[in-house]
């Protein structure tokens, strides 16, 4: 009998349901031999894949039909292998360590973002109380969500093609998106609900199509809500199908370079102690880059523009072990600023459109180029949407066009009960979470070869690719019993699809902390208590376990404001041998960042 099997009158043409009622733990290790054997460079080595030991509880506790959790489960796992093959690669022997994976801890991160406390007070609380812009010296949001019909920009909505929604998204510009459907954004607009329905009013007005090519000639978000099948028969969908998820690639035809060993720090016995990042990034995805090779051990410098709009909320878990610079690459002592942290860096990470950052000299080209000049190979890491080619790779897009383009959206409304082409949301921003870490998978396995044979290394992680690997045949969707059941365990509020990602991750929350509000204690094995001069935050501690703790992913500073430093106050942590403890505690001293302009695109 196979395992999963098509599922077309539950799920919607191109879904498949799992047959097997297999425990969740059981299901990550079977994904991760799946997603081992499917990626190109990961390591084949039967040791290393037995080292991995999964643990949890046996029944999902996300609501739906995805198993977005067990998926990231399984990628968890793989960093935890390439981990271990740079820590014997280090060392000079086989290191035994065992890769240790909470499943029930792997789901609870998808929703991490909503999960830290900040003197105590959830990002919820600090939101309700209307504290959360307060506690910010420079408020990145600036009203950009201000009235509900900004906010309500971004949501699935039915469009004049029967039975076809849409996928609206403000992204950090909501006018741009209601002028394009003809209503104007000053629009009196008193509740949520009000608001969602005059946007409804307005979008019926246009077939799916129609609504999906003003977008594109505009150059704005949104994207039809597929079927799974609907997805894969697009033009993008072939192409993106053609590249494995973790897609990383030694660039052969740059300048050779010789191979770099992996750093070896005495104070630091974590895998990526030493190792030098730079990112240019927002939101979640790539911050979730940066904020993984952290826990890991990189010193990781994280370069934002404080004329540039951000979600608040996100920096007080996503900045967790990383220092923030505010630098505006369009000026001259800027953009030299940033070429000085990039020309010592050993990984560099964008999230911006294909084009942006080669504008400015930082294209993958121009580092390719100075990698070879300086003799010491780069690995450079790109996040995007729609992935590395095809007709939209260029496309700006969020989490929730991932999942409405890639079938998620509509898999998700027949869950709840919607037969007739009703699409919702799923509940967790999986597909930035898990880009995030393919990011970084992709990141350390391109050290890894790096130390090994040198050379300089393309990486990408596509929100669409993680939204639509757990709809493929050998993953499998639960059967609308195993939903049924993980609903009435957790009573989940009722989701519609009006709802916002922070909306929708509330419920969920409310729902995880019904059933097993140890996990959210201060005392819990998986929160972490960590101060700095940004107040005391508790956070959820990296999924991936070591079973030696000395090597064990772990933040030492807590989270700092986006901009905190300004480019005259940042510059790479000293080797320990180099620099003294009062030079360390120098160079991660705060600034006051200057007020500037940049014209990048997201």
């Amino acid at each position: 009998m196979p395992e999963a099997i098509p599922s077309p009158d539950i799920y919607g043409a191109g879904s498949f349901l799992d047959q097997a009622a297999r425990a969740i733990p059981d299901d990550a290790r079977r994904i991760f031999e799946i997603l081992a054997r499917a990626t190109p460079g990961f390591t084949q080595d039967p040791r290393l894949w037995d080292s991995v030991s999964f643990e949890g509880g046996a029944d999902p506790i996300v609501p739906g039909a995805l198993k977005a959790p067990v998926v990231a489960a399984a990628l968890h796992a793989m960093c935890g292998v390439v981990a271990n093959e740079l820590l014997e690669h280090r060392d000079g022997h086989a290191s035994g360590r065992r890769v240790l994976i909470n499943t029930d801890h792997a789901a609870l991160w998808l929703g991490t973002v909503a999960i830290t406390k900040r003197n105590g007070l959830t990002v919820a609380e600090l939101a309700k109380a209307g504290k959360l812009a307060d506690i910010f010296e420079k408020d990145l949001e600036d009203g950009i969500f201000g009235t509900p019909l900004r906010l309500r920009a971004t949501a699935v909505y039915p469009t004049g093609s029967p039975g076809v929604w849409y996928q609206l998204h403000g992204s950090l510009n909501a006018d741009a998106v209601l002028e394009a459907i003809g209503l104007d954004p000053e629009t009196p607009c008193e509740y949520l609900d009000e608001a969602y329905m005059v946007i409804s009013n307005h979008v019926r007005k246009f077939g799916a199509d129609e609504l999906e090519m003003i977008n594109v000639k505009k150059g704005l978000c949104g994207s039809i809500c597929y079927t799974p099948e609907g997805w894969r028969q697009t033009q993008m969908g072939r192409a993106l199908s053609r590249h494995p998820l973790v897609n990383y690639k030694l660039q052969s035809y740059a300048i050779p370079t010789p191979v770099v060993a992996i750093p070896t720090i005495s104070t630091d016995k974590r895998p990526l102690a030493g190792i030098k990042v730079v990112e240019l990034v927002r939101i979640i995805a790539g911050p979730v880059i940066g904020s993984t090779l952290a826990a890991l051990g990189a010193d990781v410098i994280r370069v934002n523009s404080s004329r540039l709009p951000d979600f608040n909320s996100l920096q007080l878990t996503l900045n967790a072990g990383i220092r923030t610079v505010d630098l505006d690459i369009n000026k001259d002592d800027d953009l030299k600023k940033m070429k000085e942290l990039v020309k010592d860096a050993d990984v560099f990470v964008q999230g911006y459109r294909p084009g942006t950052t080669a504008r400015y000299g930082l294209g993958l080209q121009n580092l390719l180029e100075m990698a070879g000049k300086r003799g010491r190979g780069i690995v450079y890491v790109e996040e995007n949407c729609y992935g590395p080619d095809g007709s939209f790779h260029d496309r700006p897009g969020w989490q929730q066009v991932a999942d409405a383009a890639s079938g998620c959206a509509y898999v998700t409304g027949r869950s709840l009960g919607h037969e007739d082409g009703t699409c919702v949301l799923p509940a967790l921003p999986a597909p930035d979470m898990m880009t995030g870490l393919v990011g970084a998978i992709g990141a350390v396995m391109a050290i890894r070869d790096r130390a090994r044979d040198g050379g300089s290394y393309h990486v990408f992680g596509s929100l669409l690719a993680a939204a639509a690997f757990p709809l493929q045949p050998e993953i499998g969707l639960y059967s609308p019993e195993v939903v049924q059941k993980c609903n009435e365990r957790f009573e989940w509020d009722a989701v519609n699809p009006a709802l916002f990602v922070l909306e929708l991750l509330d419920v969920v929350l409310r729902g995880w902390k019904r059933v097993f509000p140890e996990h959210f204690a201060a005392d819990s094995p998986w929160i972490t208590t960590l101060a700095g001069p940004w107040g005391n935050f508790q956070l959820l501690k990296p999924v991936l376990r070591l079973a030696d703790s000395s090597s064990s992913p772990r933040w030492l500073t807590a989270p700092e404001p986006n901009c905190c430093h300004n480019s005259g106050t940042i510059s790479w942590l000293c080797p320990e041998a180099e620099c003294t403890e009062p030079q360390q505690e120098q160079h991660r001293g705060r600034g006051e960042g200057d007020v500037t302009q940049i014209d990048w695109e997201i």
